[in-house]
């Protein structure tokens, strides 16, 4: 019986990979950050975020592009549970070109050692999302959410 349980466990688990394989990275990243989202913003980023296939390659992008926004955009000091959080975002011609965390949270040494292990993390996830729709870091909601809230609104200002 737990060898018929574990072999429908595999070959449940070998479909859903083959799947995901087949949908491709854009359904994925649009169900991570579904799923890290409230409800209202699943709802507005689905609603607002129209996919569109490019010709050839089979990706998915876009359908609505970045403004050219060139310059250095400060987020406000986004205040957590844990400290302040702030970044800064570099955006070349419509393309986010680097993210500097201003602050991070420092209201112990515990979350300055979390804030420093998830700082670049979200960096990278940013840089390749160009967006600030990136899920939370295991371990760093609190500065996850603060870095993405402080992101977003730089990008709001950069009218990216």
């Amino acid at each position: 019986m737990r060898l018929r349980a574990a072999a429908a466990a595999a070959l449940t688990s070998v479909s859903v990979l083959s799947v995901g394989w087949l949908v491709g990275a854009p359904a994925v990243e649009s169900l991570k950050a579904t799923l890290t989202s409230t409800p209202s913003e699943a709802t507005s980023t689905a609603a607002t975020s129209p996919m569109t296939p490019t010709t050839g390659s089979g990706t998915m992008q876009s359908a609505t592009t970045p403004t050219g926004a060139t310059g250095a955009f400060e987020g406000p000091v986004v205040q957590t549970r844990f400290g302040p959080m702030q970044v800064s975002v570099t955006i070349d011609n419509g393309t986010i070109t680097d993210v500097t965390a201003l602050q991070l949270t420092n209201d112990d040494q515990k979350s300055v050692m979390i804030s420093n292990r998830a700082a670049p993390i979200l960096r990278g996830e940013v840089l390749s999302a160009q967006s600030a729709r990136v899920a939370n870091v295991s371990g760093a909601t609190y500065t996850s959410q603060g870095y993405r809230q402080s992101l977003q609104a730089a990008l709001d200002a950069a009218q990216f």
